[in-house]
């Protein structure tokens, strides 16, 4: 364990651990395995997140000369948390399913969307109160904080809406791509910022392909007469 922990590759002088190129490629893996709705992506995706928290958290644990992301390394603990949730409800569902599919994509009610909006608003305005307190002389700028917040927000908003199966789920993964990648980059965690631009064009994918699926398996309309019985 112990070498695992300390275990890296030194590329144009910079140290990569290979916790963190093992924690995003089990990442990529589980968001394949979620895209093809399979229910083993959520267990792999969770030893990734486990792997990906001592990463961010690095400096905080005196491991790493790179600052210590807070969002990106609470998200791995709400990741892990949400996919334990995820995990059983789709298990559930496929038990319950005669054609053994765990999850029928459908995008969220205008109740279900304004909902997480208005809790996404609220969110980030928290966690940058919260995270200017806990990193209080760490050397960065104050957009760090509010990045960080809005990394840590929308992943928690998209696994929940992965979990529930909302086609929304996708075009929340993009919007926290758009600030993770040049967040990553600036801080020099190369290889998750690599990933993270991989998982951009794979989250792209994977939404026109949950949207196809979410019109192909949509309830027929009822008939006037099966309303009128209903």
């Amino acid at each position: 364990m112990n070498w695992l922990y300390h275990a890296h590759l030194t590329i144009a002088g910079h140290d990569i651990t290979y916790r963190e190129i093992l924690g995003n490629v089990l990442g990529l893996i589980s968001a394949i395995g979620g895209m093809r709705r399979r229910v083993w992506a959520w267990p792999i995706g969770i030893v990734g997140n486990v792997f990906l928290f001592t990463v961010f958290m690095g400096n905080a644990f005196g491991s790493s000369s790179q600052a210590p992301l807070l969002g990106q390394a609470g998200r791995q603990i709400f990741f892990i948390v949400t996919s334990v949730y995820g995990w059983q409800r789709w298990a559930s569902t496929r038990r319950a399913s005669a054609n053994a599919v765990a999850v029928s994509p459908r995008w969220a009610t205008a109740m279900e969307r304004a909902g997480y909006l208005v809790g996404a608003a609220v969110g980030v305005a928290v966690c940058y109160v919260v995270f200017r307190i806990i990193g209080e002389g760490f050397p960065v700028q104050w957009w760090y904080y509010l990045a960080d917040s809005w990394i840590f927000v929308g992943s928690m908003i998209a696994t929940y809406a992965m979990a529930r199966g909302w086609v929304d789920f996708w075009i929340c993964w993009i919007a926290v791509d758009v600030v993770g990648v040049p967040e990553l980059i600036h801080f020099a965690y190369y290889p998750s910022a690599t990933l993270y631009g991989i998982y951009a064009a794979f989250v792209i994918w994977g939404f026109f392909v949950w949207r196809r699926v979410a019109r192909a398996e949509a309830p027929a309309p009822l008939t006037p007469l099966q309303e009128a019985v209903g």
